[in-house]
C-alpha cells in the first residue's frame, strides 16, 4: 500500500478549490502532490500542460527538451518571455514553474530523445504526457511507454485542429482485450516530408494553448482516477469550425508490441 505525502496548511490554503471537488478531494490532491510526471516537449502543448501541471500540484515534473527558446516560439509557448530568448527551454520552464508554485519540484533534461535514452529518462516517473511535435519522436516515447508499463497522455496539433488521446497497452480491457497502442492507432508513420511542419503551415496559438491544457487535465485524471478514461478514445479539435468529437478505436491484433504474433515485452 503507497503512503501518500500529507498536505502543508499551505498547500491546503492553495489547492482549495481542488479539495473541495468531489472527485478530487484531499485525496486526489495528495496523489497529485506523490506523482512523477515526464512531459516530453516544452513548446507549444509543453508550455500550457507544465504550467497546468505545476498548478495542480504534481510534485515532480520532469521536462526533456533540447531547443533553445527563439522569438517565433512567444506567439504561442506561454511559458516564455522576452527575457528567456536563447535560453535552453527546460532551464526557462524550471525558474517559471518554481515561480508558479515553489512546492512542486522541477527537473530538466536538455536532451534530445534517442532508442538509448527514452527509457531512462520516463522510467522514473508515474506517467508519460507527449507534446513532441514529430511522428519519430512519439513513436519512439508510445514504444518505450509500453515496455515500461506507463501510461501516456498524447497529443498533437495542426494549423487550426488538434488530437487527444491515452494509452495503457500494457493493460487490457474489462473485456479481456489488450488497449491498443499507439501503432494500432496510427500502423505507419506519414513519409517523410508528407506533412508540413509547424514552420511551414503555422499553427494557431491558442489552438496549443487549449489542447495543452486537456492534456494537464488528462494528466491529473489518470493521476487522481476519475472520470471516463480516454484509453480507446481519440479527442478530435477543428477550431476552425469550432467542431468536437470523440472517436472510438481497438487494438489491432497485427500490431507489432502487443499483437498476437508480438515479442514478450520483456524482450523489447
Amino acid at each position: 500500500m503507497t503512503i501518500l505525502p500529507e498536505l502543508t496548511s499551505a498547500e491546503i490554503e492553495r489547492y482549495a478549490r481542488h479539495i473541495v471537488l468531489r472527485d478530487i478531494g484531499g485525496a486526489g490532491q495528495r496523489k497529485l502532490k506523490a506523482a512523477k510526471v515526464c512531459v516530453v516537449g516544452a513548446g507549444g502543448l509543453g508550455a500550457p500542460l507544465l504550467l497546468y501541471l505545476a498548478a495542480a500540484g504534481v510534485g515532480e515534473i520532469h521536462v526533456v527538451d533540447d531547443d533553445i527558446v527563439s522569438a517565433s516560439n512567444l506567439q504561442r509557448q506561454v511559458l516564455f518571455g522576452e527575457a528567456d530568448l536563447g535560453r535552453p527551454k527546460v532551464e526557462a520552464a524550471a525558474d517559471a514553474l518554481r515561480r508558479l508554485n515553489p512546492h512542486v519540484r522541477v527537473i530538466g533534461h536538455q536532451a534530445r530523445l534517442t532508442e538509448s535514452n527514452v527509457r531512462g529518462l520516463i522510467e522514473g516517473c508515474d506517467i508519460v504526457a507527449d507534446g513532441s511535435d514529430n511522428f519519430d519522436t512519439r513513436y519512439m516515447v508510445s514504444d518505450a511507454c509500453f515496455y515500461a508499463k506507463k501510461p501516456l497522455v498524447t497529443a498533437a496539433v495542426g494549423q487550426f485542429d488538434g488530437s487527444l488521446t491515452t494509452l495503457r497497452p500494457f493493460e487490457t480491457g474489462p473485456d479481456g482485450v489488450p488497449n491498443p497502442t499507439y501503432r494500432c492507432l496510427f500502423p505507419h508513420k506519414p513519409p517523410p516530408g508528407s506533412l508540413p511542419t509547424c514552420a511551414e503551415a503555422g499553427v494557431l496559438g491558442a489552438l496549443t494553448g487549449m489542447v495543452g491544457a486537456l492534456m494537464a487535465l488528462e494528466v491529473v485524471r489518470e493521476i487522481v482516477g476519475f472520470g471516463q478514461s480516454m484509453v480507446g478514445r481519440l479527442a478530435l479539435f477543428d477550431l476552425a469550425a469550432m467542431r468536437f468529437e470523440t472517436l472510438s478505436y481497438g487494438w489491432d491484433e497485427d500490431n507489432p508490441l502487443n499483437g498476437r504474433n508480438a515479442p514478450h515485452p520483456s524482450r523489447g
